[in-house]
């Protein structure tokens, strides 16, 4: 049977004259057209040969792989003649696929940049929304600040409120005064119960250098340190008082009145958008400004449920503010009068009396400063 093909082969031979030119082209043109229909549609296994030559030899070479088979796979009728491209055509469409592949290599990576890209440009138009709507904000606000500094804009004024706000200030104002005040004395009378050990140390030291004085600088010695001793007493009650004044006035006032400025701001904002609004009310009414109507009447309603909001808030707090202040007051003048009263008075049971009154506590006077062996 391989002796019938070959010879077959060898009658196939087609000989090569000076005009077979024109039909070689010819032929490899429909070869390269034949080649691309295979590439698209794929190879038949059972129609392809085995060249064992270049291109342009004899047909000796040549071996269909369905005479190798033979008895191990079932011949089928060829659908397609046998395609042997020329190096032109087999270039050409190495070229296309080799393009085609590096294409499909490079479209993965390109995706996560344009994701990233793409998320970059969100945030920057987040951004950029952000300080716009502040802008425009900024904007109305410092209008109608301006509008009612110059008496030309009208602004909203809770009557009652306000004058409790004002009384507010002028309240932190007077006790901050106060507060000055007892720390004022808290360091001068410091400085007299030092100068009172000093004096006690310097009478104990003369009474053992001096006998003829012994009992004179003896007494004047335990006098200084009796008084030393009522005057950290002393200095505890004071102490425990300007503590309390600076909590009532440092925290709790201000934490008042840092609500009391968000209820301004608020309150501008409000009288602000209300206004815009008022101003597109009496113009024309068009497509363009009916949105705009529409967008400020939204802004006027959030801006006054925020400050109507807020209001209610600084009405509550002021509230709780004077009950608090009624209470702490009352305790820390009673504390103090009797305090200076005792310690003026000598009376030293009625001073300690009071501290035990108030739970305060004294510390020692090396209490502030521990030993090296209790430092860390």
């Amino acid at each position: 049977m391989t002796d019938g093909l070959m010879s077959k082969a060898a009658t196939m031979e087609i000989p090569i004259h000076g005009n077979g030119d024109s039909r070689r082209l010819a032929e490899d043109d429909g070869l390269e057209q034949d080649l691309q229909q295979v590439m698209v549609s794929g190879p038949n296994l059972n129609e392809t040969s085995i060249v064992s030559g270049g291109y342009g030899g004899t047909a000796e070479g040549i071996i269909p792989t369905s005479a190798i088979k033979g008895s191990l796979v079932p011949s089928h009728p060829p659908r397609r003649p046998l395609i042997s491209p020329s190096p032109s055509a087999a270039s050409r469409i190495a070229s296309q696929a080799v393009a085609a592949s590096g294409s499909n290599l490079h479209q993965p990576h390109s995706s996560p940049a344009l994701a990233g890209e793409e998320a970059t440009r969100g945030i920057a138009v987040e951004k950029f929304d952000v300080v716009k709507k502040w802008g425009i904000n900024t904007y109305k606000c410092t209008k109608q600040l301006l509008s009612e500094r110059f008496g030309r804009g009208s602004r909203t004024v809770d009557l009652e409120l306000e004058t409790q706000i004002e009384l507010l200030r002028d309240t932190k104002r007077k006790y901050e005064s106060v507060l000055g005040l007892a720390r004022a004395l808290t360091h001068h009378f410091y400085s007299l119960v030092q100068t009172q050990h000093a004096l006690a140390d310097a009478f104990s030291d003369l009474s053992q250098k001096s006998p003829e004085l012994q009992e004179e600088f003896g007494y004047n010695a335990e006098t200084q340190k009796l008084l030393c001793k009522n005057g950290e007493t002393l200095l505890g009650a004071v102490n425990f008082f300007v503590s309390s004044i600076n909590t009532l006035v440092n925290k709790t006032m201000e934490d008042t009145l840092m609500t009391v400025k968000q209820y301004e701001t608020a309150r501008l904002e409000y009288d602000a958008y209300r206004t815009d609004l008022e101003e597109l009310n009496l113009g024309p009414r068009d497509a363009t400004t009916l949105c705009r109507l529409d967008a400020a009447q939204a802004h006027f309603q959030a801006h006054r449920a925020k400050y109507e909001k807020l209001r209610a808030d600084v009405a509550v707090k002021l509230k709780f503010l004077e009950e608090n202040k009624v209470k702490v007051m009352h305790k820390q003048l009673l504390l103090f009068h009797n305090a200076i009263s005792a310690y003026f008075a000598g009376n030293q049971q009625q001073l300690e009396q009071t501290l035990k009154q108030f739970n305060i506590k004294l510390k020692s006077p090396g209490a502030e400063k521990p030993s090296w062996l209790e430092e860390p």
